[in-house]
């Protein structure tokens, strides 16, 4: 069996953390496998579907390396759905309601202060052809509901183990509005049928929603696929993420520095037991995945764990992985120059303030002019490579009695104009002579 799962966002907002864990989830098993991943945009609500929305997240999903074999729309297939409702009716699965939403609010709340079950009590099944015909006739239009059998739905879930759900527990789902259009449960069923999904890997609030989905691929005539339901992300303090969903957007983490492979380390990995760490690559995540290692606990999101990863990452990342986009921002320092600074950056941005200190110009900072003076004295001459940091400091270490602190801060300050940075001895040999002598003295350059 070739293994086929999808992702399918509705494009009625930016991809943001939440429903990126499903994305990655189902793309590391497809490609865990050898098999396929569809991108399946679920755009059947007319009314607030964007496509801004659906290239937003093309454009989110190649950035995190997401690649997809095959993609489908589905507003395009409205004809098929259609079809099936027509088959559905034909059985008897599918029957007409005509309850408005207060009607249905007012009933569920008596079910509830009875201590009921809020389950739909079928009394559309009831009505007389002349009682829908009046019904109609006051201008009322019917939603649809699927017919549930009354028995016991199983299945095996890959995350969750054996589940059963009781079909009597549950309302019949709606399937079709007032208006004509879909909710998201049959176009789901009919496309995972006919795309051959083999696993629905969803997020743990859908549990309930697989007892009733399995029923509608039976009478379908189709067996339903493997599901595999995961934890979801909250917030590092366990609370929902709802109210922050914007400024957890895929595309806010790019606009905000954070690396791809960052955003896939942690998403992949939070919730599991897998160690939080930097992967180079998302073969590296899917070489590790396994639904076992998944948490049945809620995955914490916590975005200044995100941010140390991110400079991790960079700390990690060798020199060809970046240099066509150091080149692309005007930086070809090469080789010496990304491993001289990249364990100082925290975003890849960052490296624009060490070249700015390599070439200039800068603004040196002059504790001690005497000492300054003393140490420009002492530089030594010649091509400088790693060695002639600790050459030179010994010599004014020699000839002025500083030591520690008070012999290497006024250095780093005139030299690079900052308090922290990389490693002298690396920065030297690329500010170089020229550029040193004139700091030290206190010239901008």
């Amino acid at each position: 069996m070739t293994v086929i799962t999808r992702f399918a966002p509705s494009p009625t907002g930016n991809l943001h953390i939440g429903n990126l864990r499903p994305a990655i989830i189902n793309w590391l098993f497809a490609r865990n496998q050898g098999g396929q991943f569809m991108l399946r945009i679920d755009d059947t609500d007319l009314e607030r579907s964007k496509e801004s929305y659906v290239e937003g997240i093309k454009e989110d999903l190649t950035w995190l390396g997401l690649n997809w074999d095959f993609e489908a729309r589905q507003f395009a297939r409205f004809d098929k759905y259609d079809a099936v409702v027509e088959e559905l009716k034909a059985q008897g699965r599918l029957y007409p309601c005509y309850e408005s939403t207060s009607e249905l609010d007012r009933k569920r709340k008596r079910q509830m202060a009875r201590g009921l079950p809020p389950v739909y009590d079928r009394a559309a099944l009831e009505l007389t052809d002349q009682q829908k015909a009046e019904l109609e006739a006051e201008g009322r239009k019917p939603h649809w509901r699927f017919k549930l059998d009354a028995r016991t739905v199983s299945w095996t879930d890959l995350v969750r183990g054996e589940q059963s759900i009781e079909a009597t527990s549950l309302s019949d789902p709606i399937l079709v509005r007032e208006d004509g259009t879909y909710l998201y449960t049959l176009p789901s069923v009919i496309d995972d049928i006919e795309f051959k999904i083999t696993h629905i890997i969803r997020g743990e609030d859908h549990v309930a929603n697989t007892g009733a989905q399995i029923q509608i691929f039976v009478a379908l005539g189709a067996k339903a696929p493997i599901f595999a339901h995961h934890n979801l992300i909250v917030g590092k303090d366990g609370e929902g993420l709802s109210k922050r969903l914007g400024s957890l957007s895929i595309s806010s983490f790019r606009d905000n520095g954070m690396e791809a492979m960052a955003v896939m380390s942690h998403a992949a990995t939070i919730g599991s037991s897998n160690d939080i760490r930097p992967h180079l690559s998302t073969q590296s995540i899917s070489d590790e995945f396994t639904f076992q290692k998944l948490s049945r606990a809620p995955a914490r999101f916590d975005e200044a764990e995100l941010a140390l990863l991110n400079a991790k990452l960079l700390h990690e990342t060798p020199f060809e992985a970046v240099f066509e986009r150091l080149e692309a921002i005007g930086i070809f320092g090469g080789e010496t120059f990304w491993d001289a600074v990249k364990g100082n950056i925290e975003t890849f941005e960052d490296v624009k303030t060490w070249w700015q200190v390599v070439n200039g110009p800068i603004e040196p900072v002059i504790e001690d002019a005497g000492f300054c003076e003393e140490a420009e004295s002492l530089l030594p001459d010649g091509d400088w490579d790693t060695s002639s940091w600790g050459a030179w400091t010994s010599a004014v270490k020699e000839n002025t009695g500083a030591k520690g602190k008070a012999l290497f801060h006024p250095l780093r300050l005139a030299l690079t104009g900052q308090p922290h940075g990389p490693e002298l001895k690396n920065l030297l040999p690329l500010i170089g002579r020229e550029k040193a002598s004139a700091r030290l003295k206190g010239n901008a350059i």
